[in-house]
């Protein structure tokens, strides 16, 4: 079966990579690069590292996160990440609109259960 562009096709909510960042950040400040291994235990599985570290510098440009350079002795300099106040109040509201979003999946999906046995098969594959 092919989905046309109108046809829901599954998936996370658009922007969610922001919301996710928003919320490693708080839960700790961070590199660039443990984040990135964080991202996929939040349904991020194939993140390209460019498109991750573009998302934080709009994000510092949004004033959302911000930044300074770590040094040391062991390695290169490393830059993390930290959230502002704006960047707070960003990850309040992405909680908010995410489980008014689950709400609205679970009453579909509740429904859904309740006629699945009663669609007849014919009718459900054209």
């Amino acid at each position: 079966m092919k989905l046309s562009n109108d046809e829901a096709q599954g998936g996370l909510p658009r922007n969610y990579l922001r919301a996710s960042l928003l919320l490693l950040i708080a839960e700790t400040p961070a590199h660039g690069y443990d984040l990135l291994e964080q991202i996929g235990h939040l349904g991020l599985r194939n993140v390209d590292p460019g498109g991750l570290y573009r998302a934080l510098r709009v994000m510092e440009k949004d004033g959302l996160v911000e930044s300074w350079w770590e040094h040391s002795s062991a390695g290169p300099a490393r830059r993390s990440y930290r959230l502002t106040e704006d960047g707070i109040d960003w990850l309040h509201a992405w909680a908010g609109a995410l489980r008014e979003g689950r709400r609205y999946l679970t009453t579909y999906l509740d429904r859904y259960d309740r006629i699945v046995d009663t669609v007849p098969v014919e009718q459900s594959l054209s």
